[in-house]
């Protein structure tokens, strides 16, 4: 993880926090991500989130509530669980803590919680933050496959025949989507690309019988 990026972050975003602060959050963050159940939301996925908001940086209105967010937004992570994105949220809130500006601490926190992905985001960077984070689909198929791959290790208590059937529904919505993303500037780069992996993904799934 780019330790001295994170720090420079802490820092804008905590009102010229010390680098010990800062650096005793980037040590937790750094220890959470490598967490051995993780294979998908680990250091990888963050890198490559913060590829990506590298490129649309320019567009945003608040990047660094938007980087910050990326940061934590798996922050915490337990495959058996269905709040990590709140539990994530009151990790950055308790971080930040009551010495960062409040309207920071809660656009922090809503958009993390708009990377649960089971409502349409309800603004501008939201709806970036949310591209960015499902940007990975998009992929080459080797990677993606291999994604795919890290995400079935982390569910590897789920049998077989409960799991493929769920992914197989999900990706199915997903293609159903009349966009999968929701900002023109991924449309124009990815929208093609993330659609043919989705239909070969469930082409697949549905020959292996889960269809």
């Amino acid at each position: 993880m780019e330790r001295r990026r994170f720090l420079e972050l802490w820092r804008r975003c905590r009102c010229g926090a010390c680098e010990a602060e800062a650096a005793a959050v980037f040590t937790e963050l750094q220890r959470r991500y490598d967490e051995p159940w993780r294979h998908y939301h680990t250091v990888a996925h963050i890198a490559y989130c913060l590829e990506r908001f590298d490129e649309v940086r320019d567009r945003l209105h608040q990047p660094d509530a938007v980087e910050l967010a990326l940061w934590f937004h798996d922050a915490v992570y337990d495959p058996r669980a269905d709040d990590n994105e709140a539990r994530s949220a009151a990790l950055a809130l308790a971080c930040l803590d009551e010495e960062a500006d409040p309207a920071l601490r809660d656009r922090v926190r809503e958009l993390i919680l708009a990377t649960r992905h089971c409502v349409p985001p309800r603004d501008h960077d939201q709806r970036y933050l949310c591209d960015i984070d499902l940007c990975s689909f998009a992929r080459p198929w080797a990677l993606f496959l291999r994604d795919t791959r890290a995400l079935r290790a982390e569910k590897a208590f789920v049998p077989d025949a409960e799991f493929y059937p769920r992914r197989l529904r999900m990706l199915e919505t997903l293609l159903a989507r009349p966009h999968f993303f929701h900002t023109s500037a991924f449309r124009w780069r990815f929208e093609a690309a993330v659609r043919a992996n989705l239909q070969r993904a469930v082409a697949a799934l549905r020959a292996r019988g889960y269809g």
